[in-house]
Order: structure tokens, then C-alpha cells, then sequence
């Protein structure tokens, strides 16, 4: 069924296709001015006025969008060997999740992303070395794994960069690079398994080029804030998200 013909556009879902395209640019401008959780932002309120089966899929569009607008604009401080490592453990993590996609609950695995996230935000991290290749291939493997199921790897992606104690505009370039890298594989992943994206490009097209207005505007603020202010809120916002998530996770465990 095709929801943007006309027969299908109540006023209704008019107001929330419009409701939609602006968040994408309000959630934009936070991943942009404060390092991440955008994305989590916009895919909880997704899925709560769209069908479930295509949430994943049409958000990691339109953060596909949103992320590649961010690395253009802070491309010139990213971390080149943190995404090439990323993109060859990101290769391997979408193989291995096109192959169990269909046969894993998804809302069971969100308590133990969010509780990992929170743990690597305020929990006492054990030494190791932090330039690791090994350990940057398993981080692409595991958070593009869990990117396919998940929806948003966002703030896992993000916890493990903010140990690199990145300043905050490598931190955004780097963070950008790999989350456009993972929504590209997700997007092939789905394609891959017949997801039809056709239906839903006219809202995707619409969310990201709000979501581009809605970065420029980030951009902007985050050059002005300190690197002190930055880290606060930035922790702040991902333990938030992070416990949505966690109630999410147990409300479904509960049912």
C-alpha cells in the first residue's frame, strides 16, 4: 500500500508526515551540536506513529542523509584509521546480520545496549590500548551488527569514541563517517531481504534535507561551545536516551 497517494492522506497523517520532516531537523541540529543522540531521538518517536517494519529501515535513511551532511562539514578533523577499521569490522558485522535478521527478536536485545552505553559513559573503564586495531575491527563488528536490528548503534558508536577522548569536532567527523558508513550497509542489508524504499522516499527525501538544515544549524553552535560544556551535555543527553532505551528493553520482557 503506497500512503502517499491521495486516498490514503487523512489530515491526520498529514500533520505527522509534517510533524516528522521537522523533528528530523530538530534532532539533526542535536547530533550536530552535541556529538550524538539525534538519532535515537528521532527513531522512538518513529516508531511510535509508523508501522515497526519499516522503521528501521526508512530511519537509517534518513540518518544516512543527516550523518553524510554532518561529514561534509566537519570532514577535515576526522579519524581516517578509526573509520577504516570501522568499515572493514562494519563489512563484516552487516554479512553476518543479513543472515539472522529475520530470526532475532530486535526489542530483546535494547536493555543490554542501553546498559553497556551507560556503563562505558559513567562506569570505570579497564585499561587498554586505545589505538588498538583489533579492538576498533570488533567495535565496527558488533555496532554494525547491532545497527540492522537496533535502528540506531548511535550511542554505542558514540560511547566507545568518547574513551578516545576525541575533541568535539573530530569527535563529530569521526562519529559522522561511521554512522554513514553503517546505514549505508543496513540500507543494502534491507534492500537486500526486499524492503521496498520506493513508497517511503518522498518522507525519507523530506526528513533529510530538514535534517541538513537542521546540522548546519548544529555546526554552527558547536564551534561556539567549550570543549568542557560539550562533554557534559554530550553524557548527559546519551544517559537519557540510553535509559528510554533500557524501558523500552523491559517494558517489551514484560509482556
Amino acid at each position: 500500500m503506497d500512503i502517499f497517494t491521495a486516498e490514503h492522506i487523512s489530515p491526520l497523517i498529514s500533520l505527522l508526515l509534517v510533524l516528522l520532516v521537522l523533528l528530523a531537523g530538530v534532532t539533526s541540529f542535536v547530533s550536530a551540536a552535541f556529538g550524538a543522540g539525534g538519532g535515537l531521538m528521532l527513531l522512538v518517536v518513529m516508531a511510535s506513529v509508523m508501522p515497526m517494519a519499516v522503521v528501521v529501515p526508512v530511519h537509517g535513511l534518513v540518518q544516512l542523509g543527516s550523518n553524510a551532511n554532518r561529514l561534509l562539514l566537519s570532514i577535515a578533523h576526522l579519524d581516517k584509521p578509526m573509520l577504516l577499521y570501522f568499515t572493514l569490522g562494519g563489512l563484516i558485522g552487516a554479512g553476518l546480520s543479513s543472515q539472522v535478521v529475520s530470526d532475532i527478536n530486535l526489542d530483546s536485545m535494547k536493555l543490554f545496549v542501553a546498559l553497556f552505553v551507560i556503563y562505558l559513559l559513567w562506569g570505570t573503564i579497564p585499561e587498554f590500548n586505545k589505538d588498538s586495531r583489533l579492538g576498533r575491527l570488533i567495535a565496527g563488528v558488533i555496532t554494525a551488527f547491532i545497527s540492522t536490528f537496533v535502528g540506531a548503534s548511535g550511542p554505542l558508536v558514540a560511547s566507545y569514541l568518547h574513551i578516545n577522548h576525541y575533541d568535539k569536532l573530530k569527535f563529530t567527523a569521526t562519529f559522522s563517517s561511521i554512522m554513514t558508513l553503517q546505514h549505508s550497509l543496513k540500507a543494502v542489508v534491507y534492500a537486500g531481504l526486499g524492503f521496498s524504499f520506493w513508497q517511503w522516499l518522498p518522507l525519507t527525501l523530506a526528513m533529510i534535507l530538514s535534517g541538513a538544515i537542521g546540522t548546519w544549524l548544529g555546526i554552527r553552535l558547536l564551534k561556539r561551545l567549550s570543549v568542557a560544556r560539550f562533554r557534559v551535555i554530550f553524557k548527559v543527553i546519551l544517559t537519557l536516551l540510553a535509559m528510554q532505551l533500557a524501558w523500552q528493553g523491559v517494558s517489551v520482557m514484560l509482556t
